[in-house]
């Protein structure tokens, strides 16, 4: 009896670690995808305050790269802007195959100006969301699905 509560105690615990993984990402998203500063500026201090992983450290580069946007000053905004960037390229380097960080970076891409060039991985990096799609955790589909509604890269039909 004993061994089957605590069967049953590890497995609630396990789910509910699962649960909060999905929520984080989620959050990560919605997060990434607004157009507001402190929303940004308090991901980045969560992410920043938890264990630190090959995925938290890929969503602070990325939010590191969106927050550039927000500083004052060319010369500030390169220098945030690069410093998520070589984070970014890091963790893409460590994992080629990780079809999310990938989706990371197009999105960086797509919207990062020209003149800060970069914007070489573009088909690559489509290329590497759309083949792994279907194997993405549902929370990051979700996030795939909803940018490719607005992108000029990526598409809704590129997705099926």
């Amino acid at each position: 009896m004993r061994k089957t509560l605590v069967a049953y105690l590890m497995l609630g615990l396990a789910f509910t670690a699962f649960a909060a993984a999905q929520i984080e990402r989620s959050v990560f998203y919605n997060s990434l995808s607004s157009g507001d500063e402190s929303t940004i500026d308090r991901m980045i201090a969560g992410l920043e305050s938890e264990k630190p992983t090959s995925r938290n450290k890929a969503y602070i580069a990325a939010l590191t790269m969106k927050k550039a946007g927000f500083v004052k000053g060319a010369g500030e905004k390169l220098k945030v802007f690069k410093k998520g960037a070589q984070i970014l390229e890091e963790e893409i380097k460590s994992q080629p195959d990780n079809a999310e960080y990938r989706f990371l970076r197009l999105t960086i891409q797509e919207h990062a100006p020209k003149i800060l060039k970069y914007n070489k991985q573009v088909d690559e990096d489509k290329r590497a969301v759309v083949a792994a799609y279907s194997k993405l955790h549902p929370s990051v589909q979700s996030a795939v699905a909803d940018y490719a509604k607005n992108s000029k890269v990526l598409s809704p039909s590129d997705l099926k």
